[in-house]
């Protein structure tokens, strides 16, 4: 029998190709030897009116083809002199606003896009931009959520308080229950923004052929169909006009899931333009200052208690920066809001939040997507709670923990994807003893006492996490078993990264029972698949991975069905292993799959039994039609995948750190890691996923920031500046269990779990710093600096809540 591949550490197919140099960017795409290159004039302000802009240096130079202001787009396309769309529009958003393609008037934050100029190579077209004229009214900038609070100065002069949104949810009478509970506490918490960074910035190419009116476009994007949508929209085409590839990406993690950029319609409008194939690929300092960031919220904690730390009322108030325009509406906010509660069920909760504007970069998901901040909330809550009580803190988690035959469980909420937030399954009280052996939590204070003795600082500290995976609406896929055998794969869903070549492979040689190196998987290209929404929210294995799963079912159904008839058999007696189809306990009855499919074409081939080929033609029964109406020419099988909700994957992570008593500097001794995902498909490729996504979350909690002046000026805006965790900050040999509640809502039982690895990172060091130095730590990230500013300012203001061993 063929080997069950689903559950198996397969190695990466994907891997060979990358680590030879052989991967295909976006930037690596010549569609022709003449593409001209684009260029991008930024706003050098947060906050400034245009007055005038003069192009007319520019036109003179020699070499250069176009260069488009604001004024310019509408001639060429109405919708181009519209906003760009608001992706997910919500009722709360009352004051939701997105920017032009090319700035109308204002501009909001440093980096917005302002001129657009096309030439011969990229240097010339720089240099054009550095020759165009703007005449600014600089306006006093909005910079940071306190800024925006105060409301002194507004981002949009048409909203007030510079208040985007407000919304609220809540199960019950928080203030009665607060009020009844024995024990409150409260805190005030703060995470810094912080911001993708992919080794591959964001890049566009675009050829259009004017004998077909057919745009042709490659885009390093996590939504190629999206991507798609808007420029037929934007540029008035056919839907079936625009066809979008995604090559190789080099890194997403959110960035690319806003579409479109400015540039994915300036592109292509100049190709049309200029009948020319043209190029743009983002250099590093303009993804700093144009494209989107993440994580910036200020929090403010109510919490009521009884003597088990047990939550009797939990009262949330938020205020999040999403900066100068809202394209991606509300979702980070809102997953801050709900997935805060965790593996928690607290008896009353409400949660308030405020979406607030600043003259800064554009807010949109970033690996974890508000989740880091909510755990980072939730996590604080729970290790005040067991300080306040003198109460281990796995003990106040556990009390507090819903409980495996409580699933599944309503929170009482609404979730992202407009859905009741209700949990499909887990084991919390598993994962937590699970999390306690790995990083050897009940040995600690032996540890503890050990490095004391040598004059040094350890803490270890602890988070624990929900989240929401594979929200809808769908994903589709199709399948094509070639008349060579090989079986061809189409998902419209990108990768970036995720090893969808391998793991989408192991399902369908599962299925269809033929070898894994037979089956070749295509993403991201439109012609192949146009319909789907997009690789993100940690949705790929449980949305596309099932649309496979039953894809592949679909074809199987068509394989046994022509097999049987050619071989004169029942479908139920027949088995396809490696590739060939046979009469169980008759292995010389049989057909391989390349002559079914060969049966399966229009013509109708007939089935030879002396040679076991297709030799013949036949039109089939007189008096029949060739094909049957209940069947369709090809061996291939589509199908889509919607869920009624999301499924909920969680985990827990711990760390082992020492503080030096000098330098403040933090260091990783020890790093563990429990996560439950369902069904794994590939343990080796959710490993690495893991892996990745703690890399992201030592960045997030010890390193990465955005550092905005009062001005509005991002002062860290290149590597040399931007800290980042190299391998030696990264924790080596990370300890990883795994659990499996499979989740009953698809069928495969799978949860994903590409973001895991990065949300409780700010929540589990903060635990392990406060543990080692006995002083609160209440904003993230944290530096070395900090700390030992934190140290001097609790030397002269000491608690006197010691902390429980």
């Amino acid at each position: 029998m063929t080997t069950k591949l689903m559950g198996q550490g397969i190695q990466r197919v994907e891997d060979q190709r990358f680590l030879r140099g052989k991967g295909r960017y976006v930037d690596d795409v010549h569609a022709d030897p003449a593409t001209l290159h684009a260029a991008v004039l930024r706003s050098p302000h947060a906050h400034a009116r245009i007055v005038d802009i003069d192009v007319a240096d520019v036109l003179e130079i020699e070499g250069v083809h176009l260069v488009w202001t604001y004024e310019d787009l509408g001639p060429l396309s109405a919708p181009m002199g519209e906003p760009l769309p608001l992706l997910i529009p919500h009722p709360d958003l009352t004051q939701g606003r997105t920017q032009y393609a090319l700035a109308k008037d204002e501009v909001n934050h440093v980096g917005e896009a302002v001129a657009f100029v096309v030439a011969e190579d990229r240097y010339l077209a720089e240099d054009a931009v550095g020759r165009i004229k703007v005449t600014w009214e600089v306006l006093p900038p909005v910079v940071g959520v306190e800024a925006a609070r105060a409301a002194d100065r507004l981002v949009h002069e048409d909203v007030p308080g510079n208040i985007g949104a407000r919304s609220e949810q809540k199960t019950g009478d928080v203030e009665a229950a607060m009020a009844k509970a024995p024990h409150r506490l409260e805190l005030d918490l703060d995470i810094e923004r912080s911001a993708c960074t992919p080794l591959e910035g964001r890049g566009t190419v675009a050829r259009w052929d004017p004998d077909v009116n057919r745009l042709q476009v490659w885009s390093s994007t996590q939504t190629s169909t999206g991507v798609r949508a808007a420029i037929a929209v934007k540029l008035g085409l056919d839907l079936g006009q625009v066809d979008v590839i995604t090559p190789d990406v080099g890194g997403g993690f959110g960035v690319k899931v806003v579409h479109p950029w400015p540039e994915e319609l300036l592109v292509p409008l100049a190709a049309r333009a200029l009948n020319r194939v043209v190029k743009y690929t983002e250099d590093r300092r303009e993804h700093f200052i144009s494209s989107s960031h993440e994580r910036g919220q200020i929090q403010h904690i109510e919490v009521g208690f009884d003597d088990d730390g047990r939550l009797l009322a939990l009262d949330v108030m938020f205020w999040h920066d999403h900066g100068a325009y809202t394209p991606y509406g509300l979702i980070v906010p809102i997953i801050t809001s709900t997935q805060l509660l965790g593996p928690y069920k607290p008896e009353v909760y409400r949660v308030v939040y405020e979406s607030l504007y600043t003259n800064t970069v554009i807010v949109t998901p970033y690996r974890g997507a508000g989740r880091p901040q909510g755990c980072f909330a939730m996590e604080r809550t729970m290790d005040a709670i067991a300080e306040y009580l003198g109460k281990d803190r796995t003990e106040v988690r556990a009390v507090n923990f819903i409980q495996p035959d409580e699933f599944p469980y309503d929170q009482g909420l609404i979730f992202q994807d407009g859905r009741e937030l209700e949990y499909d399954s887990g084991d919390y009280p598993a994962s937590l003893e699970k999390i306690k052996e790995l990083i050897g939590w009940d040995e600690f204070p032996a540890f503890r006492a050990e490095m004391a003795a040598q004059g040094r600082t350890v803490g270890i500290g602890l988070a624990c996490y929900v989240e929401g995976t594979g929200v809808g609406p769908y994903e589709g896929a199709h399948i094509n078993i070639e008349t060579t055998g090989k079986v061809k794969v189409a998902t419209g869903l990108t990768t970036q990264g995720q090893g969808h070549a391998t793991v989408f492979a192991q399902l369908v040689a599962d299925e269809l029972g033929v070898k894994f190196e037979d089956v070749e998987v295509v993403t991201g290209d439109t012609r192949r698949m146009p319909y789907a929404v997009g690789t993100f929210a940690s949705r790929a294995a449980v949305m596309s991975g099932s649309a496979i799963h039953l894809a592949a079912k679909r074809t199987k159904e068509k394989v046994l069905k022509i097999a049987a008839e050619a071989l004169e058999a029942d479908e139920a007696d027949l088995e396809i292993v490696d590739g060939v189809v046979s009469v169980k306990g008759s292995p010389g009855a049989s057909m391989d799959l390349a002559t079914i499919s060969v049966l399966s074409n229009p013509l109708r081939y007939a089935f030879d039994e002396a040679s076991k080929a297709a030799t013949q033609f036949s039109v089939g029964d007189p008096g029949k039609p060739p094909v049957a109406e209940d069947d369709e020419p090809g061996l291939e099988g589509k199908d889509f995948y919607s869920p009624e909700r999301a499924t909920y994957a969680s985990g827990m992570h711990a760390v082992i750190v020492e503080t030096d008593p000098d330098t403040a500097e933090i260091t990783i001794l020890k790093y563990a890691v429990v996560h439950d995902c369902g069904h794994l498909i590939n343990p080796m490729i959710v490993e690495g996923q893991i892996h990745g996504g703690v890399a992201q979350g030592v960045g997030g909690a010890l390193y990465e920031r955005m550092a905005y002046d009062e001005s509005g000026q991002l002062l860290n805006a290149s590597f040399m500046d931007f800290l980042m965790p190299f391998v030696t900050e990264i924790p080596d040999g990370i300890a990883i269990d795994h659990l499996e509640t499979p989740s009953p809502l698809n069928p495969l039982g799978i949860k994903g779990a590409g973001e895991a690895g990065v949300i409780p990172g700010s929540a589990v060091f903060a635990s392990a710093i406060e543990d080692a130095e006995r002083i609160p730590i209440t904003a993230m990230p944290i530096s070395p600096s900090e700390l030992f500013t934190l140290r001097a300012l609790h030397a002269e203001t000491p608690t006197t809540q010691e902390r429980p061993a």
